[in-house]
C-alpha cells in the first residue's frame, strides 16, 4: 500500500513538473524569445532602412528630364565629367563621362554613367546618416541648401547645408579632382540641448541590369567589395548582376575601411569610407528577380554621440568614372585604398595578363598606334619563343619529309593491318621512332600560344585604354569585332548582322592563314583526321569572327610568321629521294607478313 502511494506521489510529482516546465516555456520563455526576436528584427530593419533610404518605388517611370526636374540641382563641370547633384536628398545621380563616347561614330553621345532616381535605369549614390530617433533628420526627400559655390569643378568646391529645425545643422562640402574622385566632408553641429546619436552611411544603388552588360564569363560586371578579412588584411569579392538578381552571392560583413561599388567592364561607381572607420557593409538585391535593385555600401558599426555644443566631422569619397590602370594605381597610392587597382578584372591569371598589358602600353608609347603595337607584340612573342618553336617546326618539317619519303611504307602498314587501327598506329609509331621524329612536335607551339592568347584577350576586353582604339582603314575599334562583314558587303551597307553570322575580312584572313599553315604541316594518317584538319580552319573562322579585331590581328600575324618560318625550314631540309618504289616496299611487307 505504501509502495502504491509512493508511486502515485511520484507520478503526480512528475506530472506537476512537466506542467510547470511547459507552462514556463509557453507563458514566460516563449514570449521573451518572441520579444527578443522582434527587437532583433526591428534593429535589423532600422539598420537596413537607413541603407535603403535612397530607394524609390519601382513603379515610378519618369523620363530622364522629368526626373531631373524633380529637384533643384548643383552643376558638375570638369574636364572628365559633366552632370549635376540633386539637392533633394543630396544624391549624386546625374553624370556623363566627357572623355568617352558611346560608339566610334563622330556624333555619338558621351557615356552616361549615373541616372537620376525615378527613372527605370536609375543609378546613383546616396550618402547620409542613420538617426532613427532624431526628428527631421535629412533623408532622400529632404532638400538641402546650396550655401556656397555655384558649380562643382576642379578647385571649386560647393557647400550644402541642412537644418533640422531642432538645433542640428548638417554641412556637406563637396570637392572633385580633374578625374573621377569626389570628396565628401561632412560636419554635424549640435546646437540643441540634448545629445544626438547617428551613424554615417553611403550606398550605390542601381535599378536593373544594364542593357550593355556582356554577361561574359571572363569579365566581371556587377558588385564588388574590398573589406578586411583579418585585421590589416583585405580581400576583394565580386557578385555578378545575374547572381544577385537570383538572390545569390549576397555579401554582408564587418570591416575597417575598404571600398564598395558596382562595376562594369570599363566603368565603376564606388563609395569609400574613412579607412579607419569600423563599418558593416552589404551587397544585395533589394528588389526581386524580374526587377532587381542592386545596392552595395556601408554604415558605421558604432553610432556617434554628439553632445550639445559639439561638432562632429568625417570625410569619405565617391569614385564615379572610367578605370584606367594608371589612375587606379595612383588613387590606391595617394588615398591609401587597399586593392583599388583590382577594380580592373585581370582574372586569376593576372600574372600573365598584366605583364602583357604593360608591354603593350609601352609599345603603344613607342609606335603611337595600338594596332601597330599588337603587330610588334606578335613579333616579340615569336622571338621570345623562337628556340622552342624552331625546334618544334624543325621536327614538323622532318616529319613532313619523312611522310613523303616513307609513304610507301605507311601504305604498306595499312595493307598489313587493314582492320586493326591499333596495330596500324603501333607500327607507324615504331617507324617514326626509327626515323627519330616526333609526330606531336607541332603541338608545342600551339600550347605555348595559349597563355599569350588568353593574356591578350583579357587586355583587349577589360582595359579602357584599348576601347575605341583605331588601327587602319575600316578598323576603328580594336576591342570590338570586325565591322566589315560579308553580309553587309564589307561595310558598304549600313547593316550590322548578328555576331554568329558576321564573317568579316579578318575572319576570312584567319581562315586562309590557318588553311595555309595546316597545308604545310604533316598530314594525319587517318582519313577521318584529315577531314577534321581540313575543316578546322573554316570552323575556327566562324568561331573567332565575333572576337575582338585586335585578337584576330594578333593570330593572323602569328600564323603568317609561322608560315614563313616553316617555308624557310623546308628549304633547309629538302625532300629526300624515295629509295624504293611503292611496289617493292609493298612486296617486301607482304613477305614479312
Amino acid at each position: 500500500m505504501n509502495d502504491t502511494g509512493n508511486n502515485k506521489n511520484m507520478i503526480f510529482f512528475l506530472i506537476s513538473c512537466m506542467v510547470l516546465l511547459f507552462g514556463y516555456q509557453y507563458f514566460i520563455l516563449k514570449p521573451q524569445q518572441e520579444q527578443a526576436r522582434k527587437a532583433q528584427a526591428a534593429a535589423a530593419a532600422a539598420s537596413s532602412s537607413s541603407m535603403a533610404a535612397g530607394l524609390l518605388p519601382s513603379a515610378v517611370h519618369l523620363t530622364r528630364n522629368q526626373a531631373l526636374a524633380q529637384s533643384p540641382r548643383v552643376t558638375i563641370d570638369t574636364p572628365s565629367v559633366k552632370g549635376s547633384i540633386a539637392l533633394k536628398g543630396a544624391l549624386i545621380d546625374d553624370l556623363y563621362l566627357t572623355r568617352y563616347k558611346e560608339t566610334t561614330k563622330p556624333n555619338s553621345p558621351n557615356v552616361e554613367l549615373l541616372s537620376p532616381a525615378g527613372t527605370d535605369n536609375a543609378f546613383y549614390v546616396d550618402s547620409g546618416f542613420s538617426a532613427q530617433n532624431l526628428p527631421n533628420a535629412p533623408g532622400v526627400n529632404s532638400v538641402w541648401t546650396l550655401a556656397s559655390g555655384s558649380v562643382l569643378s576642379v578647385g571649386k568646391p560647393v557647400v550644402l547645408t541642412y537644418d533640422n529645425g531642432a538645433g542640428l545643422k548638417f554641412t556637406r562640402t563637396l570637392s572633385i579632382d580633374e578625374n573621377y574622385m569626389i570628396t565628401e566632408a561632412d560636419q554635424v553641429a549640435n546646437g540643441g540641448t540634448q545629445p544626438v546619436t547617428l551613424a554615417p552611411y553611403a550606398q550605390v544603388v542601381r535599378y536593373g541590369i544594364p542593357a550593355y552588360a556582356t554577361h561574359d564569363a571572363y569579365v566581371h560586371e556587377g558588385a564588388i567589395a574590398t573589406f578586411t578579412d583579418k585585421p590589416g588584411q583585405y580581400i576583394t569579392k565580386q557578385s555578378r548582376y545575374r547572381d544577385l538578381a537570383d538572390g545569390k552571392k549576397t555579401l554582408s560583413s564587418s570591416t575597417t575601411g575598404g571600398w564598395f561599388g558596382i562595376t562594369d567592364k570599363y566603368w565603376m561607381t564606388a563609395v569609400i569610407p574613412d579607412q579607419k572607420l569600423d563599418a558593416k557593409f552589404t551587397v544585395q538585391n533589394r528588389g526581386d528577380k524580374q526587377k532587381p535593385v542592386f545596392t552595395t555600401g556601408y554604415m558605421a558599426s558604432n553610432a556617434v554621440v554628439i553632445q550639445p555644443g559639439q561638432t562632429w566631422s568625417t570625410q569619405s569619397h565617391v569614385f564615379a568614372g572610367a578605370k584606367p590602370d594608371a589612375l587606379m594605381q595612383a588613387y590606391a597610392k595617394s588615398l591609401k585604398l587597399p586593392r583599388f587597382e583590382n577594380a580592373l578584372d585581370w582574372g586569376s591569371l593576372g600574372f600573365i595578363t598584366y605583364p602583357f598589358f604593360l608591354l603593350l602600353s609601352w609599345l603603344y608609347k613607342m609606335v603611337g598606334n595600338y594596332g601597330l603595337a599588337i603587330l610588334c607584340l606578335t613579333v616579340i612573342v615569336k622571338l621570345a619563343f623562337y628556340p622552342l618553336a624552331h625546334r618544334s617546326y624543325e621536327q614538323m618539317t622532318k616529319m613532313k619529309h619523312v611522310q613523303q619519303r616513307l609513304q610507301p611504307k605507311l601504305d604498306a602498314i595499312k595493307k598489313r593491318f587493314p582492320d586493326d587501327m591499333q596495330k596500324q598506329q603501333e607500327a607507324t609509331m615504331q617507324l617514326y621512332q626509327e626515323e627519330k621524329v616526333n609526330p606531336l612536335a607541332g603541338c608545342l607551339p600551339i600550347l605555348v600560344q595559349i597563355p599569350v592568347f588568353y593574356g591578350l584577350y583579357k587586355v583587349l576586353m577589360v582595359t579602357i585604354e584599348m576601347r575605341h582604339q583605331p588601327f587602319v582603314l575600316w578598323i576603328k575599334d580594336l576591342s570590338a569585332p570586325d565591322p566589315a562583314h560579308l553580309l553587309n558587303l564589307f561595310g558598304l551597307l549600313d547593316f550590322e548582322p548578328p555576331a554568329f553570322l558576321g564573317i568579316g575580312v579578318l575572319a576570312l584572313l584567319l581562315g586562309v592563314s590557318m588553311w595555309l599553315q595546316f597545308k604545310l604541316n604533316p598530314q594525319p594518317m587517318d582519313d577521318a583526321q584529315k577531314q577534321v584538319f581540313a575543316l578546322m580552319p573554316w570552323i575556327m573562322m566562324f568561331i573567332m569572327a565575333p572576337f575582338a579585331a585586335g585578337l584576330l590581328i594578333y593570330w593572323i600575324t602569328s600564323n603568317f610568321l609561322t608560315i614563313a618560318q616553316q617555308a624557310w625550314l623546308y628549304r633547309q631540309y629538302p625532300v629526300d629521294p624515295v629509295p624504293a618504289s611503292a611496289a617493292v616496299v609493298t612486296a617486301s611487307a607482304k613477305k614479312k607478313k
